[in-house]
């Protein structure tokens, strides 16, 4: 390693903090919260073990000093301009880069001596090239030095990369070139905290590549490696599921979730005690076939079992692990799935698989399932939506009726493939009853922002996610290599 380069190590790489892991091993941290247990589970004994982050590259672009020297009758330093002490400002940047890197467990590599000249752009290309890293973040902080800027993205090779211009060291001109090319991201701001979220979305990159889905499908096991994102989908047959659930009994751990959903919701209508404790040992059965699996995330092919009357309905247990930030799909719709893992990378908040149905009275977008999440601001926010605990809308099992906060702002989005993302946005206008209405439990009506016609709204299981996140949602697309469609 070159002498002027060096390696930040997060302590822990895991993306979950304490309090979250603590949430998310099983029902007991839930009941610990509320005073009813306190003992630690071994659901997820392997499964939380830290595994190695991706390594990011860091480089700087400037001149070597902030001294007003010239370069032929030039100032090298015109813009940010003389006032600006551009070696604080790197360091600035840099504090931002590794505070991120920490709490995202990436690997930073700083360059600690800027880049200045061709030569030492020909180096960097030639380090990359002999050991590419997961993403490159390049601070471009000079109006001057832009020609390296481009020098250095055009020959990097395929390394996602991150362009962060702060401002005073751009006009539009300047970045032209680099936002036009491939798996690139130019980010010119004046948020001098933006960078954390370029990382995260570098970090996305690397960690949707190395997640393993757990989809459980038919009688084979056999896996399939999606084109462009990288991620695995992990096939496994029925039987698993059926086999985890008989071998789960009614310890405190499956009463502590089944009292906390008895306690937590507004009112309870069809389910039954028994009804809430299957519900709970659904929860675990997951947790112990995913472990097992080594995946990251569970989606089912439930329809079928449910109505042979193989399985109760597992959506009170899929509800409980959107809110720990696992991903829970049903139907095994991996779409849905690698959905709803992009959207807790980047935005540590749950996605609503839906199915779709257009209002054309209001020119409004239905969307109904039975397992949404309760914590849709985010997995670390205090918020928990007000809930209903019904039975599926076959009238068997236990489904959450989730109650979305009328006015708010909601994007849509959905992976349709690996190379494509429909995307959109809207507000909340109505929760829908059922009855008189029917259809899935949770049931929410969005107008669409930009869109005509709903009934023409494209894609189905679309997510509607909390907050307005088409922008951040493209960016990682450009930086990807995933095109993006208008819902």
């Amino acid at each position: 390693m070159p002498a002027n380069r060096r390696i930040h190590v997060p302590g822990c790489p895991l993306l979950l903090n304490r309090r979250r892991f603590l949430r998310g091993v099983s029902a007991s941290a839930v009941a610990a919260q509320m005073g009813l247990l306190d003992f630690a589970s071994s659901v997820l004994a392997a499964q939380g073990k830290p595994a190695v982050g991706p390594t990011v590259r860091v480089v700087f672009i400037r001149p070597k000093t902030s001294d007003p020297e010239r370069l032929g009758e030039r100032p090298i330093i015109s813009w940010p301009g003389g006032q600006f002490d551009i070696k604080a400002g790197e360091a600035l940047h840099k504090k931002v880069l590794t505070e991120a890197a920490k709490k995202l467990g990436v690997r930073l590599a700083i360059q600690d001596e800027p880049l200045a000249s061709a030569a030492e752009i020909d180096a960097c290309v030639a380090s990359l090239k002999k050991s590419p890293p997961a993403g490159l973040f390049i601070v471009a902080m000079e109006l001057f030095h832009w020609k390296l800027v481009n020098r250095l993205v055009k020959n990097r090779g395929d390394v996602p990369t991150i362009v962060y211009s702060p401002m005073g060291s751009s006009f539009t001109s300047h970045l032209k070139t680099a936002r036009s090319a491939p798996r690139t991201f130019v980010g010119a701001t004046q948020d001098v905290q933006w960078p954390a979220f370029g990382l995260r979305m570098l970090s996305a990159i690397w960690r949707m590549k190395n997640t393993r889905l757990c989809i459980v499908k038919g009688g084979k096991t056999v896996d399939k490696v999606l084109d462009i994102i990288g991620t695995t989908l992990h096939y496994v047959p029925h039987q698993r599921f059926f086999d985890a659930f008989k071998k789960v009994e009614e310890s405190d751990e499956v009463r502590a979730l089944a009292d906390y959903y008895t306690k937590e919701a507004k009112k309870i209508v069809e389910p039954t005690k028994d009804d809430i404790l299957t519900a709970a040992k659904n929860y675990i059965a997951c947790r112990r076939v995913m472990e097992a699996e080594k995946c990251h995330g569970f989606s089912m092919d439930c329809l079928g079992p449910i109505g042979r009357g193989q399985i109760k309905p597992p959506c009170m247990a899929f509800s409980h692990l959107l809110d720990e930030g696992v991903v829970a799909a049903c139907e095994a719709d991996w779409n849905a799935a690698i959905s709803m893992r992009l959207t807790h990378l980047l935005f540590e908040r749950p996605g609503f698989m839906q199915d779709p149905a257009p209002n054309t009275v209001n020119n409004t977008l239905m969307g109904a399932h039975c397992m949404s999440a309760t914590r849709l601001e985010g997995f670390e926010e205090p918020y928990r939506a007000p809930f209903i605990l019904r039975s599926y809308h076959t009238r068997t099992g236990v489904a959450l009726q989730v109650l979305w906060r009328i006015g708010q702002k909601v994007t849509i989005m959905k992976f349709e493939g690996p190379q494509w993302m429909i995307l959109g946005t809207g507000r909340v206008v109505a929760n829908i009853a059922q009855p008189p209405a029917g259809c899935c439990r949770t049931a929410v009506e969005i107008e669409l922002d930009g869109v005509a016609d709903s009934g023409n709204a494209k894609g189905f299981h679309q997510l509607f996610i909390y907050g307005d996140l088409e922008r951040q949602f493209k960016a990682y697309c450009q930086l990807a290599g995933i095109q993006v469609q208008h819902i």
